[in-house]
This record gives C-alpha cells, structure tokens and sequence, in this order.
C-alpha cells in the first residue's frame, strides 16, 4: 500500500519516516518530496508498505502523531490522475480566434 504522509516538519528525514513506519511492519520505499531547486522538504512524502495488514495499522497508529514537533496526516495515498499535472480542462491553451459570431470565420 502507497502512504501519503502529511504535514512534515523540515528536520524529518526519510530515516526518520522508515523508523516511525517499520514499528508497524516492513517498509519498502520511503520518498520525502523535496523542491527541484532548492532541495529542500515540500513537507510531505510517500511510504510503501507491502503488507495492507501492517499498511493500515501504521495509518491508525501514525495520523496524528508528533514527528520531530510537527504532527503528521497519514492517509492512504490517491492515485495520480490520467490527465496529467493541472488537470488542463476546458478550451484552455486554444488561441481566441477563429470561429465568432454567426459561424462565420472573420479574419
């Protein structure tokens, strides 16, 4: 199961996070997202955990918690969704000539 871990304080590294979770059960992956640039903790990040038994004792143990004085949301994480970063809806991104008034193209 994909965790998403909330509410992050800047001191918690992802050895912190895997410590917090393996007292529930084995740990795959821990991932802390960092900005691209500046390298440092968006404040949220992702823990995988194979075993939904062990998965979901560690969201009721956890969410709520104090790590490093912050306290943490833990919840299953969502899905990406299939349309991309934004959501680009709409007519958004197409240009605001052609077709005006009666049907006719005015140029």
């Amino acid at each position: 199961m994909n965790i998403y871990v909330g509410g992050l304080s800047s001191e918690v590294a992802e050895n912190d996070l895997k410590e917090a979770f393996e007292a529930f059960g084995k740990v795959e992956t821990v991932n802390i997202i960092k900005d691209k640039f500046t390298g440092v903790s968006r404040g949220f990040g992702f823990v995988e955990m194979p075993n939904n038994t062990e998965a979901l004792a560690a969201l009721e143990g956890l969410n709520n918690k104090d790590i490093k004085g912050q306290v943490i949301k833990v919840s299953e994480a969502r899905p990406r969704s299939s349309e991309g970063r934004g959501g680009q809806g709409g007519n958004r991104g197409r240009g605001g000539y052609g077709r005006r008034g009666g049907g006719r193209d005015r140029w």
